[in-house]
């Protein structure tokens, strides 16, 4: 089993978990910006994060033959806070960084005037860079806040192909299948989705267009749940074709749209991306 995990926060897991990973199936990660837990006061907090994300940790990514890609945005929650409004500013220099294959997460926390400006100009940020969007729906509110989401990306004229709306359920896939988006869905041990209810939503709306991710943020989580998800669905009846279609092709798809995805292929552990330039399966210009 080969697997893409499109949404993941590896800037709170250990070593470890990249080890754990590796032997689980993971090739390779999109880690998208998110709020840290820790209001950050600064526009400068948000560049060496963002450097963080596009040096740092690849490096770390490839010592355990994982590659490592990233989304950069002003995540929701700090949207509202006046201190962050220049990070909008700096955003163009970091999405033309190489290993930036979206951005994201944009969307909605609140649901604030301030949230819906940031979301406005990012995503015309994504349509002026040529990149996919990453859109957080919110925890709270959920049907309203996709449904709010959705009319934004609609008014901004990006194509509905490249964006993906994440952390649906239940009660908000109906609103966004049928709309040429993406549906993004995050497990976890005790909230969001878990691997039953993932393969039931599999069973009713099919393998299209779907991407399923861990997140594995600072809560409790679990990064190898993206696996759990494919030995439920086999576990189900679905076939190896479809899992990989799930956890690899979908992704690989989604994601490609930037031009710049180069997932790892079947290396021994350990190995650095430098070494497997030959080896690239999407590519676009460096």
């Amino acid at each position: 089993m080969r697997i893409l995990d499109p949404h993941i926060h590896m800037t709170s897991r250990t070593t470890d978990d990249y080890r754990a990973m590796r032997a689980a199936g993971v090739r390779c990660v999109v880690e998208p910006s998110f709020w840290l837990g820790q209001p950050r006061t600064s526009v400068g907090s948000f560049a060496d994060y963002f450097a963080s994300l596009v040096g740092w940790e690849p490096f770390r990514a490839a010592r355990f033959g994982i590659a490592h890609h990233c989304a950069v945005a002003l995540n929701p929650k700090e949207a509202n806070d006046p201190r962050c409004a220049g990070v909008l500013d700096i955003l163009p220099r970091y999405l033309a960084k190489d290993s930036v294959v979206a951005v994201g997460e944009i969307g909605f926390d609140s649901m604030t005037d301030a949230e819906a400006k940031a979301f406005t100009a990012q995503l015309e940020l994504a349509v002026a860079e040529g990149l996919p969007a990453l859109v957080h729906t919110p925890h709270r509110d959920k049907v309203a806040g996709t449904a709010a989401s959705l009319e934004l990306v609609a008014a901004s004229g990006i194509d509905p192909g490249t964006v993906v709306l994440d952390h649906l359920n239940e009660v908000t896939v109906d609103l966004v299948a049928g709309t040429g988006c993406w549906m993004g869905f995050s497990v976890y041990p005790d909230t969001k989705m878990d691997p039953v209810r993932m393969v039931r939503i599999l069973r009713e709306y099919g393998t299209e267009r779907v991407l399923v991710n861990s997140a594995a943020d600072w809560g409790h989580s679990d990064p190898l749940l993206t696996r759990a998800t494919g030995d439920a669905m086999l576990a189900a009846g679905f076939t190896e074709d479809d899992v990989d279609r799930v956890l690899w092709r979908n992704p690989v798809e989604f994601y490609g749209q930037s031009g710049r995805l180069r997932p790892l292929l079947d290396e021994p552990d350990g190995t650095a991306p430098a070494e497997h330039e030959g080896n690239s399966i999407v590519r676009g210009p460096r």
